[in-house]
């Protein structure tokens, strides 16, 4: 993917917590509970990231999503504080639709979208989940659809006209 980001010392990233599990596994000396966190991190300019981290404790499972979140970071196009484009995804059971919209209408989504949304710097935008409404599914399926979009800069670039000829046709 061309759109992947190394992390570097002065990036500020901001985490957020997605949701966490109570995990149960059933022994013969009795149950053992386990925490399963999934977290986004980003520094709300464009760059996100998310993590599962899993633990006997709450804070140790959150602190290992954070790890986790900083090895995958993809940068996304935000322009005037909403997305270039309409993207559309699917991870799992969940689907997802995201569109651009105009300023003051503010994050129109839900739940796990909202935090994703949130965390990469979008400020307006409209945004439907469809299907399946589990979180770690639907944090996979925004970001994809957040990496898929692309800049008329980098539309450009990549085919080698004018910012013009991609406007015009």
């Amino acid at each position: 993917m061309a759109n992947k980001v190394k992390i570097s010392s002065e990036m500020e990233l901001k985490d957020r917590l997605v949701a966490i599990n109570r995990v149960t596994k059933v022994t013969k000396g009795g149950r053992t509970f386990t925490f399963a966190a999934i977290v986004v991190v980003g520094n709300e300019n464009g760059i996100i990231g998310w993590g599962l981290g899993k633990a006997g404790e709450v804070t140790a499972a959150i602190a290992k999503g954070v790890e986790s979140a900083k090895k995958n970071l993809v940068r996304v196009p935000v322009l005037n504080g909403t997305v270039p484009h309409e993207a559309a995804a699917k991870f799992g059971g969940a689907r997802v639709l995201i569109m651009p919209a105009s300023t003051g209408t503010g994050v129109v989504a839900g739940g796990a979208m909202r935090a994703v949304l949130d965390s990469v710097g979008i400020t307006d935008c409209l945004a439907k989940s469809k299907g399946s409404s589990n979180p770690h599914n639907l944090v996979k399926a925004t970001i994809a659809a957040l990496s898929e979009m692309r800049d008329a800069k980098t539309v450009a670039a990549n085919r080698g006209v004018s910012m013009e000829k991609v406007f015009r046709g």
